[in-house]
């Protein structure tokens, strides 16, 4: 299903502020956009080639230039991406029917009556539907969203807590065929305009796989085993020059190489998605078809993952609320040498003891050990290895006295001489 054109995004009295002409922020709701641990985050700049990398390519059709579906301005009547809105702690929540029930959170959902939806009101396609509600920070999105009564009816539902890094349950849809999130996917004009998006990107593809990879829960494709399967993570070679695109096409292929494009639904192979706003350069965006699906490669991302059931990543790293850089964390001890990735080996957090050109400092070494140093972390010496250290000095001590007196020269009747 090709992403159609969305509404331009209505800026709500009670609703945080939105930049003139520009779709709402995410940074202004105080909310993150998924942990900064999350798969969504992780770089997959140095993950291992997938071993079926060239068939899903070539699946995909390798020629398919890269598409921004989404822009500035309007396309069949409407303004072009998928939109979000942002809506205060108190909105009220609306009832919610849903086609698909069994794979839906039930309603309520804190959903107003002018929402904007994907293609307009009168649109057909998609007509997604994303709310991200303040305070709780909360993300409720919709498939096949309409106007019923006082509420809404949809074809599928789901709810994220941004907060979190849990996935929907093994099976199941969401507003997207892999049964992911698309606000988390799509590119924004505000991390764009600060020069990073510091996620992968939603892409889709014409035909998938009747199969699913983590961190995807759901499939929509058929028997193949040559098509890409949903969650799909593809990356942007290392050697294609981007140095000549236009800022804005830069900043969105920066991310493709850094973190990667995740197959999210069927639509038309290599188009990205994005939210509506009047300040894209639709000449800038329209740039990306100069890249192909032939300047990728999949890549293997079962080494990031912890948990099939959590988000959570080895190696992510993202930005906090309000788009800031997440604070570092406390220093923790080292994780057990199960949860490294491969080829990363073990490394001891004590400092080494002093190296002299005959080789280590014994009485260093002592001194580290006797101070804590060691297995036990600082502070926390090795049982009975204090008294030994004391024992030794004092053996030590005895001996130089011992070797004082045996040097010293004899006087008259054997009297040591003063």
């Amino acid at each position: 299903m090709r992403l159609l054109a969305a509404v331009a995004v209505l800026t709500l009295a009670v609703a945080p502020a939105a930049p003139a002409s520009g779709a709402p922020s995410l940074a202004a709701s105080g909310c993150p956009l998924f942990p900064a641990d999350s798969v969504w985050h992780a770089p997959v700049s140095g993950l291992a080639v997938h071993p079926r990398s060239r068939a899903f390519l070539a699946a995909m059709g390798s020629g398919a230039g890269i598409h921004a579906d989404f822009g500035s301005g309007t396309w069949e009547g409407g303004p072009i991406g998928i939109p979000y809105t942002v809506v205060p702690p108190g909105q009220p929540k609306v009832p919610v029917r849903f086609g698909y029930a069994a794979e839906s959170d039930p309603g309520p959902y804190p959903i107003p009556p002018d929402a904007p939806v994907e293609g307009g009101p009168d649109a057909g396609g998609d007509r997604h539907v994303l709310v991200v509600q303040a305070g709780s920070c909360r993300l409720y999105e919709l498939f096949d969203a309409h106007r019923d009564g006082a509420g809404w009816r949809a074809g599928s539902g789901a709810v994220f807590d941004l907060r979190s890094n849990r996935l929907r349950p093994a099976g199941w849809t969401s507003a997207d065929a892999a049964g992911l999130p698309i606000l988390a996917g799509l590119v924004r004009y505000e991390e764009v305009a600060r020069g990073r998006i510091d996620h992968a990107i939603r892409v889709t593809v014409d035909r998938s796989q009747a199969a699913y990879l983590w961190p995807a829960r759901h499939q929509a494709g058929q028997a193949g085993a040559s098509l890409p399967p949903m969650g799909l993570r593809l990356r942007l070679r290392a050697g294609v020059d981007i140095g000549g695109f236009p800022s804005q096409a830069r900043v969105i292929l920066q991310a493709m190489r850094t973190y990667g494009l995740v197959v999210a639904d069927n639509g038309s192979s290599g188009f990205i998605g994005g939210v509506p706003d009047e300040r894209w350069d639709n000449d800038a965006l329209h740039q990306l078809g100069r890249v192909t699906l032939a300047d990728f490669g999949a890549v293997d991302t079962a080494p990031l993952r912890i948990s099939p059931a959590s988000a959570a990543a080895r190696g992510a790293r993202g930005t906090g609320p309000a788009g800031r850089a997440a604070p570092r964390s406390p220093a923790r001890r080292a994780p057990a040498a199960a949860a490294l990735l491969p080829g990363v080996g073990r490394r001891s957090f004590a400092e080494p003891a002093p190296v002299t050109a005959a080789g280590p400092d014994p009485a260093a070494g002592l001194a580290a050990r006797a101070a804590g140093a060691g297995p036990g972390g600082p502070g926390r010496a090795l049982p009975g290895l204090l008294p030994l250290v004391l024992a030794g000095l004092l053996g030590l001590v005895a001996a130089g006295l011992a070797a004082r007196v045996a040097l010293r020269p004899r006087g008259p009747a054997g009297r040591h001489v003063r």
